[in-house]
């Protein structure tokens, strides 16, 4: 009972940092889609934040209802010829329908442009937590500490690849290091795996192979695993800069941000699926809020830069080639594209379904963890 009784607390703390993040990353990925849509002449019916009953809403000036929904965990825009909000087309309605209400029916756009409606929600994540970073590296900065080994822990897999104080890391498996921030974010998803490390040291540059170690650390997120050198940085102030970026230059290291998120994402989910890393670190709703809460603790900053990535994070889990989500769909845009026709409607329903099953699984899964993880905190806090 004090667990089940200290769930509305848990809910008070982490709820409004939750819906700031997802309603934010959820509106402009809908946006996408509803932009995108009006541009190749699709009717819009729906315009929806949330799921479920309608909180409160209005009729734009085209006859689209943008609604505020009571359950906040994703949202839809749903087009003309849409039989719900996952764009499956209305099979039944298509009969009936007049020769203006085909022309602003999705269904019935040519392959590119359903392709572009469906893609622009995804891209627009990724937009999002470019304009995002952005801003952060216009107006905050980022902090620079030279890559410069400070220390070498003993007994270490630095130690035994023979990395020795002083020493400049140059790059790691090829990926320039800037500085040592860089270091570790190259490390922590090589454990176990030979790693080819460029250094510098006396003036002359050399290549030492490491293996890096697996490193578990219990945290109030669930347990991080990554990979671990033994080295320190050297942070006297000679070597910590805050490096401020101009307008031009933001952009560009956005987007290096960006990519570097959607990769180390996919590379955790393909080690997962391959057998080779855990999937205790899934996590759905309840994780999601749970973190949200912890960073807004950290300051407003840190909640917007959680924003970008879980934005950059939506898009790609969307473009997984699952029916249902937008990868499925353009999954079936591409056979059309290839074959002159639609795939037959028989096949499409299956997809759907079977989509519709994969997507409540993974939910489901998601939120087991989720739940679990919470228990075992609970359990450890007492002791």
């Amino acid at each position: 009972m004090d667990f089940l009784s200290s769930i509305p607390n848990i809910l008070l703390g982490y709820g409004p940092p939750f819906l700031f993040v997802l309603t934010i990353v959820v509106f402009f990925h809908e946006l996408g889609h509803f932009m995108v849509g009006r541009w190749c002449g699709v009717g819009v019916k729906t315009f929806s934040v949330g799921f479920g009953p309608e909180m409160f809403g209005f009729n734009d000036r085209h006859g689209t209802r943008w609604r505020l929904s009571w359950i906040p965990l994703g949202g839809y825009v749903k087009f003309e010829g849409d039989e719900n909000a996952a764009s499956v087309p209305d099979r039944e309605a298509e009969a009936g329908m007049s020769a203006d209400q085909r022309a602003r029916a999705l269904q019935f756009k040519p392959v590119w442009q359903r392709a572009a409606v469906v893609a622009a929600g995804p891209i627009a994540n990724f937009i999002l937590a470019i304009v995002i970073f952005s801003g952060m590296f216009m107006f905050a900065g980022r902090v620079m500490v030279a890559p410069l080994v400070g220390a070498v822990q003993a007994d270490s897999p630095a130690m035994a690849a023979g990395i020795l104080k002083g020493d400049v890391i140059l790059s790691v498996e090829g990926a320039k290091v800037r500085s040592f921030s860089d270091i570790q974010r190259q490390i922590m998803n090589r454990a176990e795996m030979p790693t080819a490390i460029e250094l510098e040291r006396d003036g002359k540059v050399s290549v030492v192979s490491v293996v890096p170690k697996l490193f578990e650390e219990k945290t109030k997120v669930g347990i991080q695993r990554r990979g671990l050198l033994g080295i320190q940085a050297d942070t006297s102030p000679a070597n910590v800069v805050v490096e401020r970026f101009g307008p031009v230059a933001a952009v560009g290291e956005a987007f290096r941000e960006t990519w570097f998120v959607l990769a180390r994402t996919g590379e955790y989910l393909g080690r997962v699926i391959v057998g080779r890393e855990s999937a205790d670190q899934l996590g759905g709703p309840i994780r999601v809020a749970q973190i949200s809460g912890e960073v807004a603790g950290m300051g407003i900053l840190a909640l917007i830069n959680l924003t970008a990535i879980l934005s950059i994070s939506i898009g790609f889990l969307n473009l997984l080639p699952i029916p249902m989500l937008d990868g499925g769909h353009l999954m079936f845009y591409a056979a059309e594209a290839v074959r002159g026709r639609p795939l037959p409607e028989r096949a499409q329903d299956v997809g759907f379904r079977f989509g519709l099953a994969i997507v409540l699984a993974m939910f489901l899964f998601a939120t087991w963890n989720d739940l679990w993880h919470l228990v075992d905190r609970y359990l450890a806090s007492r002791g």
